[in-house]
């Protein structure tokens, strides 16, 4: 599918996905100010799932939430990598990395998935290859900080997983048998990621430091944010581009996500702009740029 026979419908849900998505980052920093992390991440899916859920049974009728066990289980374990895994580590990973070096090696999600597809037997053109070994070396730059002890390597450790199995719950997604109905599938995959959050949080005793009477306003507004726009909006409409347009396009938001939380987290939580950041995440986005225009080609 070229860029001339997309629709308006992909370019729209596109652009709120580069834009919400971008935003989250911001939003997620702010959460885990206050608030634990897992149980807060959690609690984001599941309200928005339920959400979901009443809009798809208002708009579609009961029937569209019917799904075969196949489906719901595909749906299921594409939650769990998406929602726990990609998400849930990233919520976590942002309690001591800055919201924008987060987002920077999110953006590394499309290096992983030509890995995956080679893994799978696709042979990747060599513009491929090379932008694969550019968003490497991005990531290099920007985990030096890391080894200077001028961010928690956890921190970075965590994010850099949350990528790899974002990219592998995406490429799932091509692969699996799910819901026919995208949006009920959508809220299949937030209940079962939100889910396994609140499970992962209280299996970590995050309920025990629990103090509600400490979550700051900002966290609140900033959760509401996650849920209304993060997790209704951009992560359906995301789920719905997994199934509605190429993935090789889908993936373009990972080198637009990162400006717009790098810029956010400068302007508005003062995150510094340091070299490793702003050379790595350059290279990261070259690399990401090359293997998308490669693939679109």
């Amino acid at each position: 599918m070229r860029t001339s026979k997309i629709s308006g419908s992909v370019w729209i849900a596109l652009t709120l996905v580069y834009v919400l998505w971008g935003s989250t980052y911001l939003a997620i920093r702010v959460v885990v100010q206050t608030m634990p992390p897992f149980l807060s991440a959690g609690a984001r899916f599941i309200t928005a799932g339920l959400l979901l859920t009443g809009i798809v049974v208002w708009r579609f009728g009961p029937s569209a939430l019917r799904v075969t066990r196949a489906q719901l289980g595909s749906a299921v374990l594409v939650g769990l990598l998406l929602v726990l895994g990609g998400n849930g580590l990233v919520v976590l990973g942002e309690t001591w990395v800055p919201s924008g070096l987060a987002a920077l090696l999110i953006a590394a999600v499309p290096v992983w998935l030509v890995v995956l597809r080679a893994a799978t037997g696709d042979r990747p053109p060599v513009r491929t290859v090379a932008g694969v070994l550019l968003g490497l070396a991005g990531l290099a730059v920007l985990t030096s900080p890391a080894f200077g002890g001028e961010v928690r390597p956890a921190g970075v450790l965590l994010v850099l997983t949350a990528s790899v199995l974002w990219a592998l719950g995406s490429f799932s997604s091509s692969k699996l048998a799910l819901p026919a109905n995208p949006f009920a599938g959508s809220a299949y995959q937030m209940l079962a990621g939100g889910t396994g959050g609140v499970l992962t949080g209280l299996a970590r005793g995050e309920q025990h430091a629990l103090s509600p009477s400490e979550f700051s306003t900002a966290s609140w507004l900033a959760l509401g944010y996650l849920v209304v726009f993060g997790s209704l909006v951009a992560f359906t409409s995301y789920v719905w581009l997994l199934g509605s347009a190429p993935l090789s396009l889908v993936a373009t938001y990972a080198y637009v996500n990162p400006v717009v939380a790098v810029a956010l987290g400068s302007l508005i939580l003062d995150e510094p702009l340091t070299w490793p950041i702003v050379t790595g995440g350059a290279i990261v986005v070259a690399g990401v740029g090359l293997i998308v225009s490669t693939e679109r080609g």
